[in-house]
């Protein structure tokens, strides 16, 4: 980790992470995306992004992108499960872990549900729209 890293709020690095996140999930059309604030609950992260892709092909791809955002801001993954097969694959970004899954591994696994009860859903950040110019 970085001295910049560490002398920025923490609020400040996952919120900008979190919106590298959510946009490279929006670019790849990732389904169903949940955002949870875990902050309190765990001491492994803040924030768990919970994403589904509709093939393999599509959960891979979704996770590179999500490396390819994080690594554009400076923040580089502790590291990623599960490229080989594709169903699910994990990226860990440390203040936040980003799991990808094909649907039916999402449902098998329920992810969603082992924080239900004290993780507040948090709306996915969107990227700012460029306005355009009155003609």
């Amino acid at each position: 980790m970085t001295t910049r890293t560490r002398l920025r709020p923490a609020t400040e690095r996952v919120s900008a992470l979190q919106q590298a996140v959510t946009t490279a999930l929006e670019d790849m059309k990732a389904a169903n995306v949940k955002v949870l604030d875990v902050r309190g609950l765990t001491d492994i992260a803040d924030t768990m992004v919970i994403a589904s892709g509709t093939s393999d092909r599509h959960v891979r791809s979704i996770a590179d992108r999500v490396v390819e955002k994080a690594k554009a801001i400076g923040r580089r993954p502790i590291g990623t499960e599960g490229e080989r097969d594709g169903e699910w694959v994990l990226v860990d970004l440390q203040d936040l872990i980003g799991h990808v899954m094909l649907p039916r591994v999402r449902e098998f696994y329920g992810l969603e549900h082992l924080w239900e009860n004290g993780a507040a859903e948090v709306p996915a950040a969107r990227a700012p729209r460029r306005r355009h110019a009155a003609s």
